[in-house]
């Protein structure tokens, strides 16, 4: 099985109180495959310009990611994003975003590309979002992704991309600002109304939420005492979560192997924010993995036992 992932390649600068990095390798598909390499052979396609090279490329190799739908732009520049967090790592300020090769892109997919067995649909353009989906006729599963400015500029086409997918992964301010229900639970229920059976919430610090057919399943984040870098959180566990289903090919896709994919897109994400950019999931071990899968699992289950309330 394969899955392929269609977004931006990007360089980041990003300052944080706990440090900053002026050129780091970054993107929704960088993070997002770097993720789900540890599950399955992942294919990126996405643009980049003259700047980005072999050292690069090495990163995402190192993984056994697939870069052959890595379009080369002669003459061009990768995009290029710079951002400054504040000491709520849920916030940050945008300083700075050159779109350079991703203006124009035009996603290619070669043939093995489109033979994926899962697609994920990282932050792009809606429009290019469904000619992508369209080529991808025998995916078993679609995730999608989006962010506010498609709400606001692009809704129409953004209801027909979502239409057309088995899971919508939005954070929890842009689900109500999509549904304008001020309710989560109330907007998941309502988008699944609209098509995607699957609703994933991410809610940064506070982990992530789902719904699904057969009910209501939630995960605290990672509990960690250091974080220095939230830039790929989300697309990280987008990796996991969508990763582990790949490997899972043989399985269902019901509300049981979804919630422990839950558990894995947590525990990537929470390895992703330890250091800045792709740094520390880039030598991650799945050992490391599974460890902190098990530790989430302790963590959140208890033991209820009978217990006499007043009236």
């Amino acid at each position: 099985m394969s899955v392929t992932v269609v977004g931006s390649i990007a360089f980041d600068a990003v300052k944080t109180p706990f440090g900053a990095r002026e050129r780091m390798l970054g993107g929704a598909a960088v993070h997002f495959a770097l993720a789900a390499s540890f599950f399955d052979e992942v294919r990126v396609v996405g643009p980049v310009g003259d700047d980005f090279g072999e050292p690069e490329l090495a990163v995402l190799r190192a993984r056994v990611v697939q870069t052959d739908d890595i379009e080369h732009v002669a003459g061009g520049r990768t995009f290029f994003w710079r951002g400054e967090y504040g000491w709520d790592l849920n916030d940050r300020e945008t300083l700075d975003t050159q779109l350079n090769v991703f203006a124009d892109f035009a996603p290619k997919l070669s043939p093995a590309s489109r033979d994926c067995d899962i697609l994920f649909l990282a932050n792009i353009q809606p429009d290019l979002q469904r000619q992508v989906r369209a080529q991808c006729e025998r995916a078993r599963f679609v995730a999608l992704d989006s962010m506010n400015l498609w709400i606001e500029i692009a809704r129409d086409s953004l209801m027909s991309a979502i239409a057309e997918v088995d899971c919508l992964m939005l954070n929890d301010a842009e689900l109500r600002q999509l549904t304008e229900e001020p309710n989560l639970v109330r907007a998941a229920r309502r988008i699944r109304e609209w098509g995607p059976r699957v609703v994933v919430a991410k809610q940064g610090e506070y982990g992530a939420a789902m719904i699904t057919e057969d009910g209501f399943f939630a995960l605290p984040a990672y509990p960690l005492e250091t974080v220095i870098d939230p830039t790929g959180a989300g697309d990280s566990f987008a990796g996991g979560f969508v990763g582990f289903l790949a490997a899972h090919p043989d399985e269902p896709l019901d509300h049981e192997l979804l919630c422990r994919a839950m558990a894995y897109g947590t525990a990537l994400a929470s390895y992703n924010v330890e250091e800045f950019g792709t740094e520390r999931v880039a030598r991650l071990r799945p050992d490391e993995i599974a460890g902190r899968v098990a530790e989430l699992a302790r963590i959140t289950s208890f033991v209820t036992k009978p217990v006499a309330l007043r009236r």
